[in-house]
């Protein structure tokens, strides 16, 4: 039997600080460069892809891991001709941050980015797909799954932490993130772009390009890419998709679900959509 081409996602109310998405045959998947709130980790489970994370790309396949921090823009898409399938875990970052300062991995109790985009490790490979299908399982309850992931996490956070002691973990502070910070917070405003760069003290045209430089998108992508995550926690919630897109901004349904589907590489229906342990979508 052929691959289902849609996604599958799994959450669990009682464990609510992750999320993960499972793909099969992903060769028509295409994503526009995107960020998330969540630290996210993926297995590359067949075929080849081309990872851009930042400004860095990566050409992986089956058996890597990539890895993405909170709010860097991203984007990891099939090779040509290559079959592709995935799993992609999302994680909240304070949850993460809460376990790394709980079992002594870190000795601060904020969240702090780890450092490479990539992994090839057999164990750590195959434990994580061990660790996906035993969230998707019928047959384990949620407190063990809740310490299957913390087992798992603990031991990677401590290799990887480990494996760049001493290397720079703190960049320095750039104008352009408190930009950043002030559309992510006020992502719903309809403040033209032009007049955000006057207040932050540049020129229109030199904010764009220096904005997209910085992170990969421009000022109103990376506003949209904001909306479409307040978007991604309503449809969780169980809101209806008209409901959801005039909260976010969009006046015209067509133009959210297109929007929403560049960046989620679903549809928000197909977003609503979880999978519940009886295996049926729950709607």
């Amino acid at each position: 039997m052929k691959p289902s081409t849609h996604p599958l996602f799994w959450r669990d109310s009682a464990l609510p600080f992750v999320e993960l998405r499972q793909v099969l045959d992903g060769r028509d998947v295409s994503y526009a460069l995107h960020s998330h709130e969540e630290w996210s980790i993926g297995a590359i489970l067949n075929g080849q892809s081309e990872f851009l994370c930042a400004d860095r790309r990566h050409v992986v396949e089956s058996g890597a891991l990539v890895m993405m921090n909170p709010n860097v823009v991203h984007a990891c898409n099939p090779s040509q001709n290559s079959p592709w399938a995935y799993y992609m875990m999302h994680l909240d970052k304070a949850w993460l941050a809460s376990l790394l300062h709980e079992y002594k991995v870190r000795n601060i109790t904020h969240w702090q980015d780890s450092l490479l985009d990539t992994l090839t490790d057999d164990v750590f490979y195959t434990d994580f797909l061990n660790l996906c299908e035993s969230l998707m399982s019928e047959e384990i309850s949620a407190n063990e799954k809740e310490q299957v992931l913390k087992t798992y996490f603990v031991d990677l956070f401590s290799y990887l932490d480990s494996s760049v002691a001493g290397a720079e973990k703190q960049r320095l502070t750039h104008k352009l993130d408190h930009v950043a910070e002030y559309l992510h917070h006020h992502c719903l405003d309809e403040t033209p772009i032009d007049e955000i760069s006057g207040q932050f003290g540049f020129s229109a045209a030199y904010f764009v390009r220096a904005f997209k430089r910085h992170f990969n998108m421009t000022p109103h992508a990376y506003r949209l890419n904001r909306r479409v995550q307040l978007s991604q926690q309503a449809l969780k919630e169980g809101q209806a998709i008209v409901d959801v897109a005039q909260a976010v901004g969009f006046s015209d349904q067509a133009h959210f679900q297109r929007v929403f589907k560049k960046r989620v590489a679903a549809t928000p229906d197909q977003y609503r959509r979880t999978f519940s342990l009886s295996g049926a979508a729950l709607k």
